[in-house]
């Protein structure tokens, strides 16, 4: 029998984290094994996340080993700062939940722009860097993963390499310098050259560079990055209900799951449907909005001043498991980008749990990016640009006739190339490239 390989991933998320930042590496965790690789998880021991799901933790196979070390984290005196309660967690990526002090909320974005880089987990950058190099000489690995943002992790992948001269494989989920709120942090000139400096070392120092889009990696390539491939986000499989029940909604159920923040409120929706509703009495009737996730304030503002307070049915959170059958009810999906510079490289996870439940999307933003790529790739739906109210109301008005004939049946059998098992094949046959480069040496 061949013997398993061993393949450490340095991960800020880890269940019981919920959201999409733990989906990634905790699916490849949970097939690797399956290709001969054992994965070793090295992650905090008492991480502030911002959001729990134990139910994640089934996904994890007997197989994987789990290494923990202490973090210290500047989050207790941010909540305190910010006359938050002792239970409460903050949100990341600019989510102000209950319309918080403004000028102590740009306080803080300029402390932690310019004095956490590149994020708020620098303090465990080296006492992991020590810590590891000590576990690796009792404990080898044939390679090394790091997985960011936060991109801190990439910062302790860096520093493994340099003690251990591991084969090193940097993800981007996200970018570092080009992620959408990179501008509003308010950087000093000092700042920004520091950021740009960590990120450059990274990318060309690591053996392979991977991240989830193609536009985000042309983008890598011009930051430095000389070995850069795709590999998208996914779908698992297990998760997807074997029966899908294709009955008409009592309602036609607009729905939107993760977080909402201000840059990716979808205010062309909100502008159509208001519209739709004055103009057609029968979707009017049967109209729900279900926006399952954290909302910016700015958000329910804007629903509010459209006049569709009335149809919205909101959901804070769902466990990972409650998801695909809350998607797989819906009418149609709406995959809401960001309003950024950077929007036509920006592929939500959710986009792949969108494309399982197989139920029509609508992408708003960006008619060229590489969302729009998947959807029109997998014939799952229709993507509209910024600012097309118009076409907007049009693909609206589609999919309600025909959620009022057939039931909007979809079933695209282009999505399996994006199964978490064929994308973790796909991870494999680059971590046996870099591995069979160190053996030839």
């Amino acid at each position: 029998m061949k013997q398993q390989k061993r393949v450490l991933i340095i991960s800020y998320y880890w269940p019981p984290s919920g959201g999409a930042g733990v989906q990634r590496w905790l699916k490849f965790a949970k097939y690797l094994p399956q290709f001969g690789y054992t994965p070793v998880v090295y992650t905090p021991s008492n991480p502030h996340y911002p959001m729990l799901d134990e139910t994640l933790a089934e996904d994890i196979p007997s197989e994987v080993e789990i290494v923990k070390h202490p973090i210290w984290e500047p989050y207790s005196f941010y909540k305190k700062w910010m006359g938050m309660k002792k239970g409460e967690r903050v949100q990341h990526g600019f989510i102000a939940e209950k319309g918080q002090s403004a000028w102590k909320q740009k306080l803080s974005t300029w402390v932690r722009g310019n004095f956490f880089i590149p994020d708020a987990r620098k303090f465990w950058v080296g006492p992991s860097i020590k810590f590891l190099d000590n576990y690796l000489k009792n404990n080898p690995v044939d390679a090394v993963v790091s997985t960011g943002p936060p991109h801190s992790m990439h910062l302790i992948g860096l520093g493994v390499k340099a003690k251990t001269d591991l084969p090193w494989l940097a993800d981007f989920r996200d970018p570092w310098t080009e992620i959408d709120f990179y501008e509003q942090l308010m950087l000093t000139k000092w700042a920004d050259a520091t950021h740009r400096r960590l990120e450059a070392k990274v990318l060309k120092s690591a053996d392979k560079v991977v991240t989830i889009g193609w536009h985000g990696g042309k983008r890598l390539e011009l930051l430095g990055a000389e070995n850069v491939d795709i590999i998208t986000n996914g779908f698992d499989e297990d998760d997807v209900p074997q029966t899908i029940d294709y009955e008409a909604n009592e309602h036609f159920e607009l729905m939107h799951i993760g977080s909402l923040n201000k840059d990716r409120n979808p205010h062309d929706l909100w502008a159509a449907l208001k519209v739709l509703v004055r103009e057609n009495a029968a979707l009017a009737k049967k109209l729900r909005i279900t926006l399952i996730g954290k909302l910016d304030s700015q958000v329910l503002q804007s629903v509010e001043e459209h006049g569709l307070a009335e149809y919205l049915n909101k959901i804070p959170y769902l466990p990972h498991a409650e998801i695909f059958p809350k998607l797989q009810s819906a009418s149609v999906l709406v995959l809401a980008l960001n309003d950024v510079p950077s929007i036509e490289g920006i592929v939500t996870g959710k986009i792949f749990e969108y494309l399982a439940a197989r139920r029509p999307i609508i992408c708003i933003g960006s008619s060229t990016g590489d969302a729009a790529k998947i959807v029109a790739g997998a014939e799952a739906g229709q993507s509209v640009n910024f600012g097309e109210q118009e076409k907007l109301k049009k693909v609206v008005s589609g999919y309600f006739e025909k959620y009022l004939s057939d039931g909007l049946q979809f079933d695209s059998g282009k999505i399996q190339q994006y199964s978490r098992k064929s994308l973790t094949a796909d991870l494999v046959s680059h971590l046996d490239g870099l591995v069979d480069q160190v053996a030839e040496k």
